[in-house]
């Protein structure tokens, strides 16, 4: 559904294209959600899971901007992996004001078995378009989401 804003031309293909990447971006969303493939994990807890697979210990505020979260949100994210027994908070030995967040053997067993479901699923959601397609979308995403970012 276009905008219904009537305004200068590059203004209506500004907010037409904006509506259409935030559907695409929700419906894909969805789509991947009814694979199953966070399991009971929110796409937050996700997220800071797979950074944490994938990168080892991480403190608390690189997490939050891997994932793009705020600190606040990621505190809370955070709170809930802890009490389920997915991750934990050390102190860092050589600066105590660093915490670092990790994996617990219960968490990276979780993980191992939704990332592959995961991966399996984006795949076939993305098999709506070409690989030059992709190649192609991920570029423009990638100039978009570094529009006010130095080069």
């Amino acid at each position: 559904m276009p905008t219904h804003f009537q305004g200068e031309p590059g203004q209506v293909l500004a907010l037409d294209t904006f509506i259409k990447l935030q559907r695409a971006s929700d419906s894909f969303m969805a789509r991947l959600h009814a694979h199953g493939t966070h399991a009971e994990l929110t796409p937050s807890q996700f997220a800071v899971m797979e950074t944490l697979h994938h990168l080892g210990p991480l403190c608390q505020n690189v997490i939050a901007s891997k994932v793009l979260k705020s600190s606040g949100n990621m505190t809370m994210v955070i709170d809930n992996l802890e009490k389920h027994g997915l991750v934990r908070r050390e102190r860092d030995v050589e600066d105590r004001r660093l915490v670092r967040v990790s994996l617990t053997p219960a968490g990276e067993e979780a993980i191992s078995h939704i990332f592959p479901v995961h991966v399996a699923a984006v795949v076939e959601e993305m098999s709506a378009l070409t690989p030059d397609e992709q190649r192609t979308l991920g570029a423009l995403c990638r100039k978009l989401g570094r529009k006010s970012q130095p080069e």
